[in-house]
């Protein structure tokens, strides 16, 4: 099974650096960018970032009035127009509408994402974390597939999270129609797939030297943490059982300016030409997993989830679920 080159690249950068910091001296003054989830948690900073340093950035939404009360502070050209992520027929409206105000993409941020929901189907019925976070974002890219041709050395960021180790790709049931759900294997496997599909894009993207990585971006409080019961975050450390932040989470946590870093990292660093399809933690190209260390489950990437062959397996059966939709 061949696996992703996965060697850090001496990152200056490290687990608490900001999305301005890694950012510092760089111009961005005439390059395009498409941010999903873009106006919430670590999305937003995403899209503060990149207008900051003069991109010109486009956000999708579902939600046109909290997206306009979200963006509206932030200095720069930033647009927004309706998507769905699951609604494909949304999803290739805002592709055709993006092309025509962006014929060159120099940045397309798949960052938007579900987790640990109650079991919900959305498009042809795909279960829904594996049908937004990764298969509405596969159709978004092969949709602006046109956009990211035309420009020359284009990037592709995924957000994946150390969550793919819950989870390879259920190969046989991707969407839970035989066995019951389970949330958390669901996004495991929705996280797999993130990481899996910017490796197989990297190779789609070679011709004009373009790269995809997919990233974790660390533990953070954002509304993702939406489905999630009260009682469940105490239970797994995050709250203390005055519903307060634990110190646990205090220390391990990142601001949300923090967890937009890698993603920046990934979009505009030169340490990651020549490294296409790698997975990145804080802001460096992240190690395979050693399963005998303590910290096998919150750090590096399992080698389920950097694959080529698994990466192109995925790509076609991606295909034929996008097809028969």
């Amino acid at each position: 099974m061949a696996v992703a080159d996965q060697v850090p690249v001496q990152s200056p950068f490290h687990a608490k650096s900001t999305a301005d910091e890694v950012l510092d001296g760089v111009d961005l003054s005439g390059k395009t960018a498409i941010v999903t989830g873009g106006y919430s948690g670590i999305g937003v900073e995403t899209v503060r970032a990149l207008a900051k340093k003069g991109a010109s950035v486009l956000v999708p939404v579902r939600s046109p009035d909290k997206a306009a009360a979200e963006l509206a502070g932030i200095d720069g050209e930033v647009h927004s127009a309706p998507m769905d992520l699951g609604d494909l027929a949304s999803v290739q409206r805002f592709a055709e509408q993006a092309q025509e105000r962006f014929p060159k993409l120099h940045f397309l941020i798949n960052n938007a994402g579900v987790m640990a929901c109650p079991e919900t189907r959305v498009g042809p019925g795909w279960e829904a974390q594996f049908g937004v976070n990764h298969m509405g974002h596969f159709a978004l890219t092969k949709a602006l597939m046109p956009a990211l041709q035309n420009t020359p050395g284009a990037r592709v960021v995924a957000l994946s999270s150390t969550g793919h180790k819950l989870s390879d790709i259920r190969w046989d049931d991707p969407n839970y129609e035989r066995e019951d759900y389970d949330k958390w294997r669901a996004y495991g496997q929705a996280k797999t797939a993130n990481a899996l599909f910017a490796n197989g894009l990297s190779r789609r993207l070679a011709d004009t030297d373009g790269a995809a990585f997919s990233v974790h971006p660390g533990g953070i409080f954002t509304p993702l943490q939406r489905h999630l019961p009260k009682e469940e975050m105490i239970a797994m450390g995050w709250l203390n059982e005055d519903g307060e932040l634990s110190e646990l989470a205090k220390q391990g946590f990142k601001t949300p300016e923090q967890g937009a870093s890698t993603t920046i990292w990934a979009a505009t660093s030169p340490l990651l030409n020549g490294k296409p399809g790698v997975y990145c933690e804080n802001c460096e190209i992240a190690v395979q997993t050693d399963p005998d260390s303590p910290l096998a489950r919150y750090s590096g990437v399992n080698a389920h989830a950097c694959s080529d062959e698994s990466a192109e397996r995925l790509w076609e059966m991606s295909e034929r679920l996008l097809d028969a939709a």
